[in-house]
């Protein structure tokens, strides 16, 4: 009851509205009218549009017909509208052509033409899409012939053009969410609208409710439009000929029109009202259960540690030795579960760990390998200590973490390594602040990225410059890997490379270890980002939480 005496009051409320809104659109009507008799009793534009003319006599008319334009456009001045005149003898002219560009030959043949030559004393309204620099922007139209009244002599056609963004301002003031406004011509086009998905559509469904509307007399009707129930008014506009509709989404208008928060708290109210009466009734015989479900309502505060007493009736007792029960059984769960994550946390982490170092000393060997094939003792000698170093602070450290010092260290002989073996075709450089020097971070966190930079990165070019730099932002410590080698295709989250396209080229294992290691131990919030294009090189962004000794 309460909805429909809204509705029947919105509705009186709305068609208060539509008035507003027809009275402006008669205003604009009549000012076309004004126009358009101002167009038709002017002699000079008579001549100019059903004369034949001389290039110089030509040139007379155009200033004389723009100067007549010019004050003829004033009556519709105030609304931004455009006037085009078009004669029979072929000849146009036009105050403005920026909201609809046509040429004479296409006015000619034009469909709009046509149809105010049909009707050359109604003054008609049309849609129209804009062919030039705002092609995209629906333009209305308003045409109506050049026509002597007594003798019915039609010589011409004249168009009133306006945009109908600047249309709808007529009444998109009155528009909100779920209460929309169409203008619509009798073959159910839609003309304007706020709804800018509604412009241009043909709504047959439309025309049937207006012509329903008409036959019963109703102000408004209860239907289905676009599968959603919808409040329809629709007034016809005589002088425009066309239609004015109102939509109302009665979900998205009237969805709230039942205050539920009132209901809510009448419920809670009577509901309250209700368990003091039933508390009061029955708190005898339920005053030690009550103090039992205090006694557990108390036990999370206590992270699980307070036993509740076993008092009370035979059933109250009964449920208080069973709840103890359940804590003695939970703190054993719990126990065991804490002791197993860590557990797994560990066994996560040490198979990570084990991954990692084949991987690195399977190519570290390799290369140590091709320089005792390739190069003389000394600098054989010199691979082989760099080599030791290299083992005794990352394979012989069982320290989960080193400074940055030491991975940097670790980093040089790496590089040495396969310098000596690929030559210094390869250049690295190291840009490390000097307050980072003793930051902690996980070992071998760069050096899987140095070498897929060595192995991968340059085999399209003949050689280039891998850069480290190690800085802090804050709390985060940040380290980059750039190359400018041949860069790759990363994955859509710039986490990996596409392993399934570049697998050949890129594995993915040290990589991808590095990364789970990362948030393993830090967290999801730090780890590896990989940026590359092809040709122009690949960066790596490790961020880590800042750690000192």
């Amino acid at each position: 009851m309460s909805e429909k005496f809204f509705i029947d009051r919105f509705s009186f409320n709305n068609s208060k509205v539509i008035d507003q809104i027809k009275e402006s659109l008669g205003t604009f009507q009549y000012s076309i009218v004004i126009a358009s008799n101002n167009l038709m009793n002017n002699g000079t534009i008579k001549s100019f549009l059903s004369g034949k003319h001389s290039n110089k006599q030509l040139g007379t008319y155009y200033y004389n017909v723009k100067k007549q334009m010019g004050n003829i456009k004033t009556s519709v001045e105030a609304y931004d509208v455009g006037i085009l005149v078009y004669g029979i003898n072929g000849i146009s002219f036009a105050t403005e052509r920026s909201s609809w560009s046509v040429s004479d030959k296409e006015l000619q043949n034009h469909s709009i033409t046509a149809n105010a030559l049909k009707q050359p004393n109604k003054l008609l309204f049309h849609l129209e899409q804009s062919k030039d620099q705002t092609q995209g922007e629906e333009v209305i139209i308003a045409t109506k012939a050049f026509m002597e009244p007594t003798s019915k002599y039609i010589y011409g056609t004249m168009y009133f053009t306006i945009r109908e963004k600047d249309f709808r301002k007529f009444y998109s003031s009155y528009t909100s969410l779920g209460n929309d406004v169409l203008v619509m011509d009798q073959s159910g086009t839609i003309l304007s609208s706020n709804r800018n998905e509604f412009i241009g559509n043909k709504e047959v469904e439309l025309m049937d409710y207006a012509i329903q509307l008409e036959d019963q007399q109703m102000d408004y009707m209860d239907a289905d439009f676009k599968g959603k129930d919808h409040l329809i008014m629709i007034e016809y506009l005589p002088t425009f000929d066309l239609y004015l509709v109102n939509l109302i989404d009665k979900k998205a208008a009237f969805g709230n029109i039942i205050d539920k928060k009132s209901i809510v708290l009448i419920s809670i109210l009577f509901i309250f009202l209700a368990i003091i009466i039933v508390f009061f009734a029955s708190r005898k015989v339920t005053n030690s259960l009550s103090n039992l479900v205090k006694q557990i309502e108390n036990t999370p505060k206590n992270d699980f540690d307070h036993y509740i007493p076993v008092t009370g009736t035979y059933e109250t007792r009964q449920i208080g030795q069973a709840f103890n029960s359940m804590l003695d059984e939970l703190h054993e769960y719990v126990d065991k579960l804490v002791l197993i994550q860590n557990q797994k946390r560990n066994a996560e982490l040490a198979a990570l760990q084990q991954q990692i170092n084949p991987h690195f000393l399977y190519n570290t060997l390799t290369s140590i390998k091709f320089m005792v094939q390739q190069g003389g003792k000394e600098e054989a000698t010199e691979t082989v200590n760099a080599f030791i170093s290299l083992l005794q602070n990352t394979l012989g450290n069982i320290s989960e973490t080193i400074t940055v010092r030491q991975e940097i260290d670790n980093l040089k002989s790496y590089v040495l390594i396969n310098q000596k073996r690929y030559g210094e075709r390869i250049r690295v450089n190291y840009f490390i602040e000097p307050k980072c020097f003793e930051t902690q971070i996980p070992k071998l966190i760069l050096q899987p990225f140095i070498e897929n930079s060595f192995f991968h990165g340059f085999n399209k070019k003949s050689g280039g410059t891998i850069n480290v730099l190690v800085w802090e932002e804050g709390a985060t410590l940040i380290c980059e890997v750039l190359d400018n080698g041949d860069g790759m295709e990363v994955s859509a989250d710039n986490k990996l490379p596409d392993t399934r396209r570049k697998q050949e080229m890129f594995s993915g294992i040290g990589v991808r270890n590095v990364d789970e290691r990362i948030q393993l131990i830090y967290g999801e919030a730090y780890g590896v980002s990989i940026s590359s294009k092809i040709g122009e090189g690949t960066k790596v962004r490790i961020s880590l939480p800042v750690q000192k000794n």
